[in-house]
């Protein structure tokens, strides 16, 4: 190491983590930098590439009427609305779960119309009057006109009511309305939940209304800038207990229809969006927090759950985790109560409903006895996750959803800094880049990507909508924040955050409104242009660039990064897929620095070294992948195979070097370049686990992690206890895995004697927490039936969400097909599986060897079945196409995913394109990949033999 510099043995650690990198990038690496040697002739071909496309489709009818329209009028304001909601927990006559309602709403007109367009779906109106669907007066003295005629546009979603005369401006309306829906199960809008305790089936009341389902709870100007006042009462049945953003005014016992049921009122909530409604009527009972506490905190859940102490650590850690964004804001918590609410079925992993989150049930407990590091960590980042959007998102919202991105990365890139305030010995922000940033590059090296931010007319539909709840917008959107709080410093980014949120609390704004206010409080730190003109390269335009460093002339050059370096781009680009990027730098010596690169290529002469390794991107604090000359990836081999330093290595130039970086794995112990490595050459076990390359790479790795298998075997005292250190316990689960997957002596012997002790005792589980998904794959996949019969009815008893987790997956690990089978006609029953549960069983039988061609040809056979009950259909089927299709590397497989394709569009499925797209354009890169890399890799792995 050179003189006068020096990296603490954790920080190189991170930086050998983080450097990694995806594999599926390296022989796209390996093109970029042949190009690179061309680089007059690239750099002149895609400086003049002009990329032409059709204009749009129009989403909207043919009419040009204000109804056939997605979007609402401007004519409009609501200003409350006052909504009493009476759900029955017990089905009718006809076995159906309903709701009835009865809602009014102020609105204000703001310019002269004779129609109220409001939204509504799948609601039954009663008739107000004689003729109508609702009923018109006028406040504060204004007269109502009349309404000739009411009607419903299924396919915009809007209630239609055309009045005899027009609505005056500035003068304010009351527009009632009754109405009744179905409580139905498929997890959206206002929908049911049900669980069994103490042998008897229990229902829940609940919502979900992100992204366009409050319209189905009931009429309402569902978009997000459309903000009010919501006065919420709820009817429920004695036993129950109603829950609200708003704290409860009052329980009273009313009779309505000759029934005796509770009636609660809540205060009016804030001025907010209707997607942030939310409410809950159950059984449930509570944890809360002590009465000194200046916001009431109450973690709410099965009885059953938070009597076994489950609620416990979400109790500990939330107000501490409230309490630090306020500061990290310099903003007051404006509620008076923060209720998390723990359901037994939910889509998503939380939602950031304002004063009532709601969470999957392994997002929210956590069973210190049962679960595992990586489920306490799970719990501590989804709650500050959601505790972010309080300010983020929910005093300040987006003013349309073509700004989600800003809503989802910001939470996202927060989670991380939260979660670190509240367990500070986790180091859990070195995670970041592995977890998001990695992530993200994934995707966004397709073509098939899609900028962060789009123009408000490319989103209108609901499944437009839907799909916006990606990668692109919750891990890009971490990563380009990360890089933007980095280069104008933490302190400032905060300071600019504060200021936002107090310009603009309670309305909405567009994501130029945020660079606007940072850019106020950064006047003295030299940027080279405004954030506005640096970040909008990020934002607007999809993808993300390579930076090639030429250490023996000192140029530096930037390309739009793919996959497919010669995939044509068919997505134009005001910027020309060129960004302005913060390129931070060091040398061996005790050079360091920053230079930004404006434009395609550069000289910098700092950057010119004959013999010191460079090394770029520190921390990759910025959103770009980094590759070097031949010479300086050597020097920086070196230094790492000479374990002087554990190096960033976020791109390698061709597979031989990327496996020479795995070599000396044989004496690492630490858990970051271990997780990083395993995440990587999880790609070479999607391409040829079906191939004869799988034997000799088995064999490769084996050598490389037995000493970690068998030095984790010494500190634990043969498996009887728990490492000390925190990242050891995580490495442990990376030592026990590999060293299955590839066949270390004794570790199957392992993993199948805790699990035959657990057979012989259900009631003591003597599996390590931390150790139980590896343990239940493995000891499954060397079993039968019996070994698979148990593990089913270990995760039908299971009351806790983090455990039937664990076996969820543990049960798509046998190597018997027809049980695989059988699992898979498991999982289209919601008394056995539950629907929240669905995709991620499908997709855990996929990533199984055996499983996989009978996912594929299960999913194409049942897909209408499969996909007809889902609310979230695009979240849904793009998590479902991505998890079945990663494995596919032929061109029988191509062929197989293009006509299911065409199949799909033939029918009446209506969503899920741009998840199709992906998974062709990722199979055609697979099929490069390793058409041009199989034989470097046995010809790799055959000198190793020797």
């Amino acid at each position: 190491m050179g003189k006068g510099f020096y990296i603490s043995k954790p920080l190189g650690f991170v930086l050998f983590g983080l450097g990694v990198g995806a594999v599926l990038t390296i022989f796209a690496l390996s093109v970029v930098y042949s190009q690179e040697k061309r680089k007059n002739e690239v750099n002149a071909r895609d400086g003049t590439r002009m990329v032409t496309t059709a204009a749009p489709h129009s989403t909207s009818a043919p009419s040009n009427e204000p109804w056939d329209k997605y979007r609402l009028p401007d004519t409009l304001l609501p200003e409350y609305y006052n909504v009493t909601l009476w759900p029955r927990l017990v089905p009718d006559e006809q076995g159906m779960y309903i709701f009835t309602g009865k809602s009014g709403v102020a609105l204000t007109c703001v310019k002269e119309t004779n129609l109220i367009i409001i939204h509504s779906n799948e609601l039954n109106f009663t008739l107000t009057s004689e003729m109508h669907h609702a009923k018109l007066t006028g406040l504060g003295g204004t007269s109502a006109p009349v309404i000739l005629k009411t009607w419903f546009q299924i396919q915009t979603q809007f209630m239609v009511i055309l009045l005899k005369e027009k609505l005056q401006v500035g003068k304010s309306y009351w527009l009632y309305m009754e109405f009744h829906g179905e409580l139905s199960d498929d997890l959206g809008g206002f929908y049911r939940s049900q669980y069994t305790e103490n042998g008897v089936k229990k229902v829940v009341a609940t919502t979900q209304m992100q992204p366009t389902a409050a319209r189905n709870a009931f009429p309402c100007f569902d978009e997000p800038s459309m903000k009010a006042v919501f006065h919420l009462t709820l009817l429920h049945s004695a036993g129950t207990v109603a829950l609200a953003n708003g704290m409860e005014l009052g329980t009273e016992n009313v009779t309505i229809d000759d029934q005796e049921v509770l009636q609660t009122r809540f205060e009016p909530t804030e001025k907010m969006s209707t997607y942030l409604l939310a409410f809950v009527i159950s059984e449930f009972t509570n944890l809360r927090s002590p009465p000194e506490a200046n916001v009431l905190i109450r973690i709410w859940g099965r009885r059953e759950a938070i009597e076994s102490g489950q609620g416990d650590y979400a109790l500990s850690v939330t107000f501490p985790i409230l309490k630090y964004l306020e500061n990290y804001y310099n903003t007051t918590y404006p509620l008076s109560k923060s209720d998390q609410v723990a359901l037994p079925d939910f889509a998503a992993g939380a939602m950031e409903n304002w004063g009532l989150v709601t969470y999957r049930e392994q997002s929210l407990f956590y069973d210190p006895k049962v679960s595992s590091n990586e489920d306490k960590e799970w719990v501590v980042t989804v709650i500050t996750h959601e505790l972010a959007h309080m300010w983020f998102g929910n005093l300040v919202t987006m003013r349309w959803w073509n700004d989600l991105w800003l809503n989802e990365g910001f939470a996202s890139y927060v989670s991380y800094l939260g979660a670190d305030y509240a367990e500070p010995t986790w180091n859990i922000k070195d995670l970041m880049v592995l977890q998001q940033v990695q992530r993200a590059f994934g995707v966004d090296a397709l073509v098939s990507s899609h900028p962060l931010s789009s123009r408000e007319d490319e989103v209108i539909t609901p499944d437009q909508i839907d799909q916006l709840f990606d990668t692109i917008t919750y891990s890009k959107g971490a990563a380009v924040l990360r890089m933007l709080s980095e280069f104008l410093t933490e302190s400032a980014f905060a300071k600019g955050l504060h200021n936002y949120l107090h310009e603009y609390a309670y309305s909405n704004t567009v994501y130029t409104d945020l660079w606007k206010k940072l850019q106020e409080v950064n006047s003295s730190i030299q940027l080279p242009a405004s954030i506005n003109e640096i970040m909008n390269r990020w934002i607007l335009q999809m993808g993300f660039p390579v930076v090639t460093i030429d250490t023996r002339t000192g140029s530096i050059s930037q390309q739009h990064f793919l996959i497919q370096p010669d995939a044509v781009v068919d997505k134009p680009s005001d910027y020309n897929y060129e960004w302005f990027v913060p390129v931070t730098w060091m040398k061996s010596g005790s050079n360091m620095g920053q230079h930004w690169l404006l434009t395609k290529t550069a000289s910098y002469e700092p950057m010119k070294t004959d013999t010191d390794w460079l090394l770029a991107n520190l921390n990759v604090a910025g959103y770009y992948r980094v590759n070097y000359d031949p010479q300086n990836w050597e020097r920086l081999l070196t230094q790492l195979t000479n374990l002087n330093m554990i190096i960033h290595r976020a791109q390698i130039i061709n597979i031989t070097l990327a496996l020479r970086t795995t070599k000396y794995l044989y004496e690492e112990k630490e858990y970051i370049p271990w997780e990083s490595a395993i995440r990587n050459l999880e790609y070479f076990f999607l391409m040829f686990d079906r191939t004869e390359v799988y034997g000799p790479l088995q064999t490769y790795l084996q050598r490389k992690v037995k000493p970690l298998f068998d030095h984790f075997k010494v500190i634990t005292s043969n498996w009887t206890r728990k490492p000390p250190r925190y990242m050891d316990q995580y490495n442990q689960i990376n030592a026990v895995s590999m060293a299955c997957k590839t066949g270390v002596k004794g570790c199957s012997e392992l993993t199948r004697m805790w699990y035959r002790q657990w057979m012989k005792n259900p009631d003591s589980n003597p599996i390590p927490p931390n150790l139980k998904i590896t343990v239940y794959c493995n000891a499954i996949a060397a079993g039968g039936v019996e070994e698979w019969d148990f593990g089913w009815q270990m995760f039908k008893n299971s009351t806790i969400a983090a455990e039937a987790e664990k076996l969820l997956y543990g049960l798509s690990c046998t190597k018997e097909p027809w049980l695989l089978n059988r699992y898979l006609e498991f999982t289209i029953e919601p008394n056995l599986v539950r629907k929240q549960d669905v995709t991620f069983a499908i997709v855990y039988i996929s990533g199984n060897v055996i499983g996989q061609p009978l996912v594929w040809d299960f999913v194409r056979a049942n897909w209408e079945h499969i996909t007809k009950d889902y609310d979230d259909g695009s979240f849904f089927f793009g998590r479902l196409i991505q998890g079945i299709t990663k494995k596919f590397s032929t061109e029988f497989d191509l062929q197989q995913l293009q006509r299911f394709k065409e199949d799909i569009a033939a029918s009446s499925f209506s969503f899920g394109t741009q998840a199709i797209e992906q998974a062709i354009e990722q199979t055609k890169a697979n099929i490069k990949w390793v058409s041009e890399n199989k034989v470097k890799l046995c010809a790799f792995l055959d000198f190793q033999k020797n």
